[in-house]
């Protein structure tokens, strides 16, 4: 009977184990089919001066008010939008909610989109690449363009449109505070950093890809958004505030992006949050220049808020400025987010150099496409298990004290 008893524990356990990780991956979604899958809800907001000093990456797992913290993918909702709304109150200003008046026409592969708000009207113009065919077809947001800095053969020969997020036509490159597009529609918003104004941008084209969905053939559950430098940024900010986007590539993406704040203030001549770009952020931000380690977030949390949907950061460690091993470190930290859900293989990161600043290299390829056609066109048999870097030596883990 003993015998029994302990086999048939085992072969309990064993099927307990064997499953675990294939349930908990269903439980995450892959994409969802809302801006925001849980309401906004009060979160813990201390003052510049009450905030404790952190040495070390924040905990993306604890919950702003100290009261504990959970693994728990059933919490993992609610701890996203708690770092989404320190973002937005430490770093980048508040993203406007979508507004009620949004009418979207598609013509002569145009899609134009427009919003108004307090009678004053923004459009978003945006070029469309369709495949051949009838569809609907997985798509591509590209910042700038309809494949971001990213060769469109990638995309045109796996029948993936391209639609390009033309940011300028709501914040300038180099904004002028109170002077932009979308400064008409919301006057009260001049501190707003651009990273907040863009993100609402890539939100209300989205918006308008759902409205004429009848006449323009996207499939809606397989969008992807890219960018490179500035743009890396605004494809992170983008999809960590947007669950609707299934696949994010953030190539070069430096501080402000990938790298996180701590790491980068003990490199070298790389983009610190003193340095970095003021009409990109909030001006108060650069409060933390002098005390970096006391924001209650850093950006591999920034990173996380796009978990449980797909991530793939590459980087370019030729170039100094963009801080890539503190990259390094920020993508290790947050890749726990997605170890915890058993979901791996939804975020990699590839840090390769002897290529030009937004130029993918042909060892770089292979991962793109890995993660295109596993996010995208839904293959489930090719690797997206990326971990390339040159950093061996870096002891990220004296960052992650969780």
């Amino acid at each position: 009977m003993r015998t029994n008893y302990y086999s048939s524990a085992a072969i309990l356990l064993w099927i307990i184990w064997f499953n675990v990780m294939p349930v908990r991956a269903q439980e995450a979604p892959l994409v969802y089919d809302a801006e925001n899958s849980v309401a906004p809800f009060k979160v813990s907001l201390p003052s510049f001066e009450e905030l404790p000093v952190i040495e070390t990456l924040p905990d993306p797992f604890a919950w702003s008010d100290g009261s504990g913290r959970s693994t728990r993918f059933a919490d993992w909702g609610r701890r996203r939008m708690e770092i989404g709304a320190e973002i937005q109150h430490y770093e980048i200003g508040r993203k406007p909610e979508r507004p009620d008046s949004i009418t979207a026409v598609y013509v002569n592969d145009t899609l134009k989109v427009r919003i108004t708000v307090n009678g004053e009207t923004l459009t978003l113009t945006s070029h469309v690449i369709l495949p051949e065919g009838e569809g609907p077809f997985p798509a591509v947001i590209g910042i700038g363009r309809g494949s971001g800095s990213l060769s469109p053969d990638l995309f045109t020969s796996r029948d993936i449109a391209q639609i390009s997020f033309n940011f300028t036509e709501v914040m300038a490159w180099q904004q002028k505070r109170g002077e932009e597009p979308i400064n008409r529609l919301y006057p009260e918003l001049i501190h707003m950093g651009a990273y907040s104004a863009w993100s609402w941008g890539v939100s209300r084209l989205i918006d308008g890809l759902e409205l004429v969905r009848d006449v323009l053939p996207v499939d809606l559950s397989h969008l992807a958004i890219t960018g490179c430098s500035f743009a890396g940024k605004m494809a992170l900010y983008a999809a960590a505030f947007d669950e609707r986007i299934a696949l994010t590539i953030a190539q070069e993406s430096g501080g402000g992006g990938a790298a996180a704040w701590r790491v980068s203030e003990t490199l070298g001549e790389v983009e610190t949050l003193a340095r970095t770009s003021h009409v990109w952020f909030m001006e108060k931000m650069f409060r933390f220049s002098e005390a970096v380690n006391k924001l209650p977030f850093d950006h591999h949390e920034l990173m996380a808020m796009v978990a449980p949907r797909a991530l793939l950061c590459l980087g370019n460690p030729d170039y100094e400025w963009l801080a890539d091993e503190s990259g390094y470190v920020s993508c290790k930290a947050a890749q726990r987010v997605w170890e915890s859900f058993g979901i791996t293989d939804r975020f990699g990161f590839s840090i390769v150099a002897d290529h030009g600043h937004c130029m993918l290299p042909d060892v770089q390829r292979p991962e793109v496409e890995a993660f295109l056609d596993r996010f995208l066109l839904s293959d489930t048999s090719v690797n997206t298990n990326v971990e390339v870097h040159p950093y061996p030596d870096t002891d990220y883990q004296r960052w992650i004290s969780w």
